[in-house]
């Protein structure tokens, strides 16, 4: 192959995606933040590297291919903003948008106009080029790190939504920077304002109107729901600057809210097909736009550019968060966090090149310094956040505390009576089920509820396996029950695991369970189908029994059920240390041990006589699923 060969614009957008996802997959292993491989691998390949990506040779599309990339970036960033998180930070987040980027555009200004000297025209775009933060850079760094939920939705919404204000005020800024007229401020405040106010309406419809069209499964052929929503995203994008320029990424991201808030679980597949794109567009869109840019415009800012970056952390973020953040919900530590993380991304790295393009049409010096220095606050800010993040949230004590609540997978009848045990202890319950009814009825008795495949990796991220208590697979399918425990065991290695099994069988036994470090739930097989029936149909009590004897005999070290004549009695979880548990067949009884036991209503008198006799002592009776308390009615009569 001759060197010509790497300026076809086909082997450079083949070349960029190829080397995008073997630098994700390479920082994935090395624990770096994706970026950072990413620039590297743009400018090593590039035209002042090896030569092998050549961006020039893209012509226009380049700035086509880069718009699609964010609108679809955007989108998916949109779709990840949920209401009810939202709620709860809505001060914090309206005034590091608004009030925060104004300081952060007049910051930016001042410092590289000092510094560096250059016009305040110039000076002024840059500022609007750095207001960004980014999802691309932010999402995977407070998943690494684990940071609260508080600080974590702030930082997710700020970098999604002020991406979408950031471009639209730059892009402003640049008209107003080229045009020949002399017009009012408030002229390009209004462009400012119109065209967010535009791309939040248009979004919000075609949002809505995409919901709806997704829910009615006769509208939309089966297996192309997919790529017909992504369609219309690109088409709502482009549609929306036709009539208002850059006004398609407001209406991109608000498509993504409308129908990540309001569409039904079945939109699971869209999640998962938006994701997998966006991994690749954004490591295609590094690659070509590091290759873009020249290493020696970068070195030749000399030191000034590096005092800039440092004014930009050291100062102006500080600054843009605490007059962001004043009189919020807030406090010092979760303030002082933000500040600490700014990293700018995919936005700031697309517009600077388009700046570049324009500046270069126009006939005009500085684009290329302009979009150096705007690559230079990138990959510095990325490195800075991806190295230092977690040792200030930890030294803050601001990352999510370990061993808390529970992951299951299943969401059936049974699964939601013992997820309602432990919500009702106080404790986080995460159901996963891939059956959307499951979901919307586990809604009430699950803390949350994931509608996925639970044997997927991204779908134990969202649910937080690592920092979980235990994780219990509760489906009728002995055989997924298995697969979820090895995947989990992937995923992470210190989580509890525990395993409905309906009965040995010569693919899977109770010994293999062990083998593989978990433990067989409720202490004996169960035949989830048959008690997922009986709890829909209320037939269902909860009792609570302490043991009152001592257990040395050694009866007490089989199954608590073991003996019992009937099929009607499990035991769902004990009290120790004043916390619920699952039961499994390896615990041991201790004296005065609380365990609660699902019964058969059929079989309420018999357990309750089984139980009394094996020395245990009733608490608390729970009638049909109600979870309403009464007496113990053996006990009462006895007493």
């Amino acid at each position: 192959m001759i060197a010509s060969d790497f300026h076809n614009p086909g082997m450079t957008v083949a070349l960029a995606m190829a080397l995008g996802m073997i630098a994700q997959s390479l920082a994935h292993h090395l624990r770096v933040p994706g970026i950072v491989l990413l620039l590297a691998a743009g400018v090593a390949t590039g035209p002042d590297g090896l030569g092998l990506i050549q961006p020039a040779s893209l012509g226009p599309a380049l700035n086509i291919l880069t718009g699609f990339a964010v609108a679809v970036i955007l989108f998916e960033g949109g779709i990840n903003l949920k209401f009810r998180r939202l709620k709860r930070a809505r001060r914090s987040i309206r005034q590091l948008i608004l009030l925060g980027g104004l300081v952060t555009v007049a910051g930016a200004a001042i410092a590289v106009h000092l510094i560096m000297e250059w016009p305040w025209q110039n000076s002024i775009l840059f500022g609007t080029l750095v207001m960004v933060t980014g999802p691309t850079v932010i999402n995977p760094l407070l998943k690494r790190l684990k940071v609260k939920r508080s600080v974590a939705t702030v930082l997710e919404a700020e970098g999604v939504l002020i991406d979408a204000v950031g471009a639209v005020v730059a892009t402003v800024a640049l008209e107003a920077a080229l045009s020949p007229f002399n017009v009012s401020p408030l002229v390009w405040a209004w462009h400012v304002v119109s065209r967010l106010g535009f791309g939040t309406i248009s979004g919000g419809l075609i949002g809505m109107l995409l919901m709806l069209l997704h829910r009615d499964r006769r509208l939309i052929p089966e297996g192309i729901e997919n790529v017909f929503i992504l369609a219309a995203i690109l088409a709502l994008f482009q549609g929306s600057n036709m009539i208002l320029a850059e006004s398609g990424i407001a209406a991109v991201t608000m498509a993504g809210i409308i129908i990540g808030n309001f569409s039904s679980y079945a939109l699971r597949d869209l999640v998962e097909f938006k994701e997998e794109l966006t991994v690749l567009l954004i490591g295609m869109l590094f690659v070509l736009l590091a290759a873009d840019v020249r290493l020696a415009r970068v070195i030749g800012l000399g030191w000034p550019a590096v005092g800039v970056v440092l004014v930009l952390m050291v100062l102006v973020r500080p600054a843009a968060v605490l007059v962001g953040t004043s009189f919020s919900e807030l406090g010092w530590k979760e303030r002082f966090f933000i500040a600490w993380i700014g990293p700018r991304g995919i936005v700031a790295a697309a517009v600077a090149s388009f700046f570049a393009a324009a500046f270069t049409e126009k006939g005009l010096p500085g684009g290329y310094e302009l979009r150096a220095l705007v690559f230079l606050v990138i990959a510095v800010t990325v490195v800075f956040a991806g190295l230092t993040g977690g040792l200030v949230a930890g030294v803050l004590g601001l990352r999510r505390p370990s061993q808390m609540g529970w992951v299951l997978l299943g969401a059936n009848a049974l699964a939601r009576g013992l997820a309602k045990l432990f919500k009702d202890d106080g404790q986080e319950v995460v159901c996963i089920d891939s059956n959307a009814d499951h979901c919307k009825a586990a809604e009430n008795d699950c803390t949350r509820v994931i509608y996925g495949n639970g044997l997927q990796a991204r779908y134990l991220l969202r649910a937080e396996i690592d920092i979980r208590r235990g994780a219990l697979a509760l489906t009728a399918n002995d055989e997924v029950n298995y697969l979820f425990i090895q995947k989990v065991k992937e995923e992470t290695k210190r989580v509890p695991l525990w395993v409905a099994l309906k009965s040995d069988s010569a693919s899977l036994t109770t010994k293999m369970l062990h083998t593989s470090g978990a433990e067989l739930i409720f202490g004996a097989p169960v035949d989830v189908d048959a008690w997922d029936r009986r709890f829909k149909a209320k037939q269902v009590h909860m009792q609570k029994w302490q043991r009152i004897s001592d257990p040395h005999r050694e009866a007490d070290k089989v199954p608590l059920t073991a003996g019992y004549p009937g099929n009607g009695l499990i035991a769902a979880a004990v009290r120790r240390n004043d916390s619920l548990s699952p039961v499994g067949d390896n615990m041991r009884l201790k004296k005065e041990d609380e365990v609660c036991f699902f019964v058969f209503e059929p079989e309420v008198d018999a357990a309750a006589e089984f139980l009394r006799q094996a020395g245990w002592r009733c608490m608390e009776h729970v009638d049909k699923n109600d979870f309403t308390t009464s007496i113990c009615r053996l006990d009462s009569e006895e007493g």
